[in-house]
């Protein structure tokens, strides 16, 4: 068999090719609603999900994500091979409207073969965390931010446009099936192993009015789906991490506001680093540039609103009953005192989570020009010491450490 088309027949390339591209999303369709649905039950509202639940959502995302993208890689190889390569004329060219329906279809499956993991992609990489991509290539995407709004932008194209690849996929194999049984030509056997030929008809449709059609397809799933309202609504371009400071005595000596900051967490997910911060916050700090003769500098009382953590595609996980619990447990606190050991400045002091006491120390940098001051610090705790994910005990699956940074600005109360 050829390896390449002639005007009535296709080369060994092309249907190895078509029979790849068939396979490997006809697999992926099914691994997607299988991880959909393992991810609902993980999710649902009184689900308490054991690590074994966890671990198979996260591999059947890996699989599905995995599998999309050598689809994308695998469509563009077709396409550059089909560029090179003479394109068998329709069988039923002069059967007008059948023919420019065929074409049509055929534009939809070339542009959603590239458009919809394409779309996944993107999605995966302005996520933060969960199911990695199983390839040694990283996880994100040049010029992709990593923001929740890009990501359910992307989340919601990929859904639609999906749907536009599978109806394509139903025309196409419904067509098939008719040339086959119906019409008993070779339009089908053309693309089975072996060398089977079909002459086209003289009349062949064009390419216009099938792009057309194509490109009109897209835009009413589009625009339907903006009708239905299911495009996020947000036109945030970055994520808000901001810190809620409570208004400091204006007597009090030593006290100061702070301006801005960000409260960071990050995790170790499956061996991949998963980032999140807490948006709301409060942060009461007095601090006196001269120590007392204990080495006292002053103190910190902070405190965390644990609904407020956004973790990427983790974030109800990690804020469920298993994790930070935030429905019964809403606040965090740290409370310390800030003490000159050495030549450096540490917060000594106990960290309270779901009702949990632990001792914490560690340093903190600290730059004051005038009324001004910068602040950051960064340390470890092991969630297990706060009763944190007790029913994930492989630390490869999630990792024991997870660690919290800081930085913010604070100006001297008057």
């Amino acid at each position: 068999m050829p390896s390449s088309n002639t005007h009535a027949s296709y080369g060994s390339v092309a249907k190895v090719f078509h029979w790849l591209t068939a396979l490997l999303i006809l697999a992926n369709i099914g691994l997607g609603l299988l991880a959909t649905w393992q991810a609902d039950a993980v999710q649902a509202a009184g689900a308490q999900p054991g690590p074994e639940e966890i671990a198979r959502a996260a591999w059947l995302f890996s699989t599905h994500k995995t599998l999309g993208l050598t689809v994308f890689f695998v469509a563009l190889a077709r396409i550059v091979w089909a560029l090179g390569q003479t394109k068998p004329g329709l069988l039923n060219g002069d059967h007008r409207a059948e023919a420019v329906l065929a074409e049509l279809v055929h534009w939809l499956l070339y542009g959603s073969l590239v458009l919809v993991p394409l779309t996944g992609w993107i999605d995966h990489a302005a996520t933060t965390g969960f199911a990695p991509i199983w390839w040694p290539f990283g996880q994100g995407l040049p010029f992709v931010p990593k923001i929740p709004h890009v990501a359910e932008l992307f989340a919601t194209l990929h859904y639609i446009l999906q749907w536009v690849l599978i109806g394509a996929i139903a025309l196409h194999v419904a067509g098939a099936v008719k040339h086959h049984v119906i019409d008993k030509d070779a339009t089908l056997r053309r693309m089975l192993p072996g060398h089977t030929r079909g002459e086209p008809t003289a009349k062949q449709p064009g390419h216009t009015l099938p792009v057309i059609g194509a490109l009109a397809v897209w835009a009413v799933a589009l625009l339907g789906a903006g009708y239905l309202g299911w495009f996020p609504s947000s036109h945030d371009t970055a994520p808000a991490a901001q810190s809620a400071q409570t208004a400091p005595s204006a007597t009090e000596a030593g006290q100061w506001q702070v301006t801005s900051g960000d409260l960071n967490i990050a995790i170790q997910q499956m061996g991949q680093e998963v980032t999140g911060h807490f948006s709301n916050w409060t942060a009461n700090i007095t601090y006196d540039e001269t120590p007392d003769a204990e080495g006292v500098h002053g103190a910190v009382e902070v405190s965390i609103d644990t609904a407020s953590l956004s973790l990427g595609s983790v974030t109800d996980q990690a804020t469920g009953p298993d994790f930070l619990a935030s429905g019964s447990f809403p606040t965090a606190n740290y409370k310390a005192t800030l003490r000159q050991n050495g030549d450096r400045l540490n917060a000594d002091g106990i960290l309270t989570i779901r009702s949990i006491e632990i001792p914490l120390s560690f340093p903190v940098t600290l730059d004051i020009d005038g009324d001004n001051a910068t602040a950051s610090g960064e340390t470890i705790v092991d969630r297990r010491a706060f009763g944190i994910g007790d029913s994930v005990t492989d630390a490869g699956s999630l990792a024991f450490d997870v660690v919290i940074s800081f930085d913010l600005t604070a100006k001297r109360a008057e």
